[in-house]
């Protein structure tokens, strides 16, 4: 079993990938361990007879701010915290996103600037390698103080209170602990506040929909390939010239990749008899290529706050001061989400016009791509089921980040409600497959009366091992079937890192 160790070090994409993917089990390196120690014992030295407010460690919270909190309750305070804020609601948290949190929790907490006991990170660690996930709800952040609610559901369960998934099944958290032998965590002052405050529920999900708007991105151009042989289009509006006079990075990218994709294309070097195409083939490298750049940004955004400090107050050691900021707001996820959820819904929304086109009887195609149209519907429905989907796409990528709601008795004045933005963008991505996949069943439909000429080998090579699980369709048939093994297939896909991030 290969292990990580936390540390400093720049957390990534690409090694969050491997992570997961390789079930490595956690650890903290030296430097860590010292870091959280060091911090703890300042913060117990600082807080000896001491009668100076310092927020969340001596005092209530959110707008209970000015209320001092005795020596003798510090403890309960933060039990009490944690208790009080699990209040989410609505839909499970997927288990990856969940992991994730576990993830990206202990990183920010590594960092020696939260004043944790190491008892704490490391059973969170615990929790990680032995796959026990907190039971977690989807709503209930504002995205400001933190996830707070989220984060709450994450936090009880080492208490031993609360839910938890563990080998199949989702039961106490205290039966979970005693099958470990493992005591309850008793949370010191300023602890809860630690696990509370942050943005690790944005954060877990917005690495989950790169990581998942990386392979979709990809698989948009390759589908896209296949749609551009079917179609019989042109090859010409991805010569490199062309994007070399307008040169943005994905742009630029994306034409060298379907140029790659249809490299040797029979089809592609046939004499054409329409001098240009529709847009949702002819631009696509200037429509794919902005997602791209648009996710790099967001990738940007995420590397950063992955590997920072986002809870409050913050601990500096050196400089001998605790201060209470507002690291916790999710002002910039929210933001880059809003944008990553816009930039996916438009990979939807052009791969449907090009499923549109494929269907509509042009080019020597027949109607609806099956034969005997009339008799048989053929793909006339899977058409609709995409529309549908992208019109929900256009819905869900209304920004999140334009509102703003008042709590805490006007303490959280302005909140960025990333957590919404986090949940609505999953939901769009999620489409998107979908949506692929149906552009797909029918560019492989289509391919198959455009023999016997060819598209490229590398287009061959990768619809040979799809039609054995969506055959061509001769006769109507139950479609919904071939969906979702559509879905399932490209899901299944594995995409090479260096692919994905070069």
């Amino acid at each position: 079993m290969k292990t990580h160790y936390i540390s400093s070090e720049i957390l990534d994409l690409s090694t969050i990938k491997d992570i997961v993917e390789n079930h490595t089990n956690l650890a903290l390196s030296e430097e860590a361990q010292l870091n959280i120690k060091k911090s703890r014992e300042y913060l117990i030295n600082k807080m000896k007879d001491n009668q100076t407010p310092v927020y969340g460690i001596n005092t209530g919270f959110g707008s209970l701010c000015n209320v001092k909190i005795s020596s003798e309750n510090l403890s309960k305070l933060q039990e009490n915290l944690v208790m009080s804020h699990a209040c989410g609601t609505g839909e499970f948290v997927p288990k990856p996103i969940i992991k994730l949190m576990l993830l990206l929790k202990i990183q920010s907490l590594s960092y020696g600037y939260s004043g944790v006991q190491i008892e704490t990170v490391q059973r969170l660690i615990d929790f990680f390698n032995n796959d026990i996930l907190p039971v977690i709800y989807s709503q209930g952040s504002l995205g400001a103080s933190g996830d707070l609610a989220p984060l709450a559901h994450l936090s009880l369960p080492l208490l031993g209170k609360g839910e938890v998934y563990y080998g199949g099944e989702r039961m106490q958290a205290d039966k979970v602990l005693n099958k470990f032998n493992w005591e309850p965590i008793t949370l010191q002052a300023k602890e809860g506040l630690a696990l509370l405050n942050g943005t690790q529920f944005m954060s877990a999900y917005g690495v989950y929909c790169l990581l998942k708007s990386y392979k979709l991105c990809y698989l948009a151009d390759l589908i896209g390939s296949v749609s551009i042989d079917a179609f019989d289009c042109n090859m010409s509006p991805f010569n490199a010239l062309v994007h070399l006079v307008r040169p943005h990075r994905g742009q630029v990218k994306t034409a060298e990749q379907i140029l790659e994709f249809l490299e040797g294309s029979e089809l592609g070097l046939s004499e054409k008899k329409n001098v240009q195409d529709p847009y949702s083939f002819r631009c696509i490298p200037q429509v794919h290529g902005a997602t791209k750049d648009t996710i790099h940004f967001v990738h940007k955004t995420f590397k950063t706050e992955i590997n920072s400090v986002t809870d409050n107050p913050n601990i500096f050691v050196k400089e001998d001061v605790i201060i209470s900021g507002g690291n916790f707001h999710g002002q910039p996820l929210a933001l880059a989400l809003d944008y990553l959820a816009i930039a996916m819904a438009e990979l939807g929304n052009i791969s449907e016009r090009r499923t549109y086109q494929l269907v509509s009887g042009l080019r020597e195609l027949p109607a609806f791509l099956v034969n005997n149209p009339g008799l048989n519907s053929g793909f006339m429905i899977p058409q609709y089921t995409a529309a549908s989907i992208v019109s929900q796409n256009k819905q869900l990528a209304t920004p999140a980040s334009v509102d703003s709601i008042v709590s805490s008795n006007g303490q959280e004045d302005h909140v960025s409600m990333g957590a919404n933005g986090a949940t609505k963008c999953l939901r769009i991505i999620e489409n998107l497959e979908t949506i692929l996949s149906i552009e797909l069943m029918n560019a492989s439909q289509a391919l198959k009366f455009r023999e016997p000429k060819k598209s490229s080998p590398f287009i061959e090579s990768f619809l040979k091992p799809y039609r054995s699980i969506v055959p061509f369709i001769e006769d109507d048939r139950l479609l919904a079937d071939d969906i979702h093994a559509s879905v399932a297939y490209i899901q299944s896909m594995d995409v090479d890192a260096e692919i994905l991030f070069g």
